[in-house]
């Protein structure tokens, strides 16, 4: 039987949707292969006992794109659209220079940090991440398909979320692929609370994804542009271009919105506030029963900002290559200027305020007392510069290493329940009705698996899969 072919696109004039769905049915086999125009997208294919049940497989979902608004269409008329990114500009900042003590520069602009005793991490928008120690070396890297738009930690896991559309898990010798996004959702940022996902969109939407790629509940806020989304065991706080808005944890029930007068930038969560940067230079503190706290006035949009000691002292970064710091009550302390562009995103650790920046530096600054005091006053030591190594990283695969050896690890097996694959623990000691959050791309029915570890969640009820995986043979 020859191969049949159907290619549909949806693209709208507001760049909120671009993108092709195509369902090839040969012989019993049906693949469909979706994803942003221009690109190769992901591919699915399926097994079914006869040709005729999978045509009634294509039409059906032929027909449920249509619904959408999909349009049959000739593969590359449409060319590939940049995929929806923050639009940043950087002027030079005439304050004081910052006491840089390195910067790594990673040559693209980078967005993604996050930054523990062990390590400081970068993404950026080539796809290239970085994890460097305390003295700026480079110590692992990996290189994704797409921009990186944000990294986020969730316990001992470390996650990047990428403008192809899938978030991976960097916690491997390789990066695997832990959530699949509806791709539907043009994902602005997002968090992970104990394996659960918070993705804010380009329309102002939020969505919750469970540890299995399950969609929890998805819920449209009072404005746009969602470029804030923080999580807890309490809530769901979206920052947009109306302001802040909480949602309940589990059920996804509004429990208080806030509104700021600037569109909200970027956020930042401490234990009982969080704090948003706005376009109307300021940084807003909402504690998180829904009262206003604190506002911290800066002199130019804010791109990002970040606390320490629990919100004693509030760092801010501008447009304009500037960071501020405010005490608790909203008094600015020091300006001081990067000297390597804007900070799109920030932390304090350890006394040091660690920035990823518009020209793709990431900046380790000395914030102790007697290092800003002696900035302000023109001294400042001379920064390592630290560039990035030739070459590119780990990237994403499907491919498994394979062993023999069952002494060390923990033994997965992958089933089947209804029409997903999912995995349980048959190694002794755990609990095997329990599922485990496992990568999506590399189950294979019946497979077993050997795990570096497997943790229990925090909340309990399911384990998580940690570290390399080699498959049993």
């Amino acid at each position: 039987m020859p191969e049949e072919k159907t290619y549909l696109e949806l693209s709208d004039t507001n760049g909120s949707s671009h993108k092709f769905y195509e369902v090839t049915v040969q012989d019993n086999l049906l693949t469909i292969r979706y994803g942003r125009i221009g690109d190769s997208g992901q591919t699915q294919t399926k097994t079914f006992p006869t040709p005729d049940k999978a045509q009634s497989e294509a039409n059906k979902k032929i027909k449920e794109k249509l619904n959408k608004g999909y349009e049959v269409a000739v593969m590359g008329v449409r060319q590939k659209r940049p995929v929806t990114r923050r639009q940043v500009t950087s002027t030079t900042s005439s304050a004081q220079q910052a006491p840089i003590v390195w910067k790594f520069a990673s040559n693209s602009a980078a967005f993604g940090i996050f930054v523990d005793a062990k390590r400081c991490w970068l993404g950026n928008q080539s796809g290239q991440v970085f994890a460097l120690n305390h003295q700026g070396q480079v110590i692992n890297r990996f290189k994704l398909p797409d921009g990186v738009k944000c990294l986020v930690a969730d316990d001992m896991w470390i996650y990047a979320g990428c403008d192809d559309g899938n978030v991976y898990d960097l916690t491997g010798k390789l990066p695997r692929l832990s959530y699949k996004i509806d791709e539907n959702v043009d994902i602005f940022w997002l968090d992970i609370n104990d394996a659960l996902l918070a993705v804010s969109d380009a329309n102002g939407g939020v969505t919750t994804i469970d540890h299995d790629d399950e969609s929890q509940w998805t819920r449209l806020s009072q404005g746009d542009s969602g470029w804030m989304v923080r999580c807890d065991q309490s809530g769901v706080y979206h920052g947009h271009s109306n302001g802040v808005t909480m949602y309940d944890y589990q059920e996804g029930r509004m429990l208080w919105h806030q509104k700021t007068q600037g569109g909200v930038l970027f956020g930042w969560q401490e234990a009982s506030a969080v704090y948003v940067g706005t376009s109307d230079h300021k940084v807003h503190c909402f504690y998180k029963n829904g009262k206003l706290g604190s506002v911290f006035k800066c002199d130019a949009p804010v791109y990002s900002c970040a606390t320490a000691l629990n919100g004693k002292y509030i760092f801010a970064g501008d447009n304009s290559s500037s960071i501020y710091c405010f005490d608790l009550m909203g008094e600015r302390l020091w300006k001081l200027s990067t000297g390597c562009g804007s900070a799109l995103s920030m932390q304090f650790f350890d006394n040091h305020i660690y920035i990823v920046t518009t020209d793709g530096y990431l900046a380790c600054i000395d914030a102790t007392e007697t290092a800003i005091r002696s900035a302000q006053l023109g001294t400042v030591p001379q920064a390592l510069v630290i560039k990035a190594p030739k070459g590119e990283g780990a990237t994403p695969s499907s491919v498994v290493d394979t062993t023999t050896n069952t002494s060390s690890g923990v033994i997965v097996e992958c089933f089947r329940e209804g029409s997903k694959l999912r995995v349980r623990v048959i190694s002794d000691s755990y609990n095997p009705k329990w599922k485990v959050q496992f990568p999506k791309d590399i189950r294979v029915e019946g497979a077993r698996y050997m795990v570096q570890e497997i943790r229990e969640s925090a909340s309990g009820g399911f384990y998580r899969a940690y570290g390399d995986i080699q498959k049993l043979i």
